[in-house]
């Protein structure tokens, strides 16, 4: 699976030159030359953000706490700035680095690639994870329920773990359709309505919520 990384800075041709870069080694992009159209794109689960400090009306940092509480991806920020307190700020405000502009194209891929391994290893150490009485044991794909195993078709343990490893956060049925693998050509909404369905039957209805009009979410 490609990563998906998200570009957000106002200068056009900034965009233009990270896009092919990126492309060329295979991410999908998604750009954005606004806090408020990045916001709009934030539901694409970009892997990790680039985000200019400089923007006209909400810049940076301001940005970057408005979606951090929603994010857990790395944020890295572009910028001009040098001084120590603007780093600092940046750093509190949630972003996770920092690319000096101008900046070398060969050090931000291998910033770039270094942040999403590390990703890649925190998630690697999310095994288990425990919701009341339900343990999601993710690395041996098992469910149980007050100790007694809960026996789930692949596709439900897909969705389960999709949804439980993002509490909170609100799935489409076409997003969860995708995110999923496996269900074989059929990719309508009764689809996935059936499988939740299934899901509730065996884990009860409050596990995972309806949000009427959007989708599904795990519940906190």
């Amino acid at each position: 699976m490609a990563y998906k990384i998200m570009v957000i800075d106002d200068e056009q041709m900034i965009l233009d030159m990270l896009r092919d870069q990126f492309e060329l080694e295979q991410y999908q992009v998604i750009t954005a030359r606004s806090a408020a159209e990045a916001i709009d794109k934030l539901n694409t689960q970009p892997n990790l953000i680039l985000l200019d400090i400089n923007m006209p009306g909400m810049d940076g940092l301001q940005l970057c706490q408005k979606i951090r509480n929603d994010v857990s991806c790395p944020i890295l920020f572009l910028t001009a700035r040098l001084e120590e307190a603007d780093r600092v700020a940046g750093l509190r405000a949630g972003g996770d680095d920092y690319i000096m502009k101008p900046f070398s194209l060969a050090e931000l891929m291998a910033r770039v690639d270094a942040h999403l391994r590390r990703e890649e290893r925190v998630q690697r150490q999310i095994t288990t994870r425990f919701f009341g009485n339900l343990a999601i044991d993710y690395a041996a794909r098992t469910l149980r329920i007050k100790e007694q195993p809960v026996e789930f078709a692949r596709i439900e343990f897909d969705i389960v773990e999709l949804l439980s490893l993002h509490p909170g956060q609100v799935f489409s049925r076409e997003t969860i359709y995708e995110q999923v693998r496996g269900i074989d050509g059929m990719a309508d909404n009764a689809v996935i309505k059936e499988h939740i369905r299934r899901i509730r039957n065996k884990l009860g209805e409050a596990c995972i919520e309806t949000v009427w009009g959007c989708g599904y979410k795990w519940a906190v």
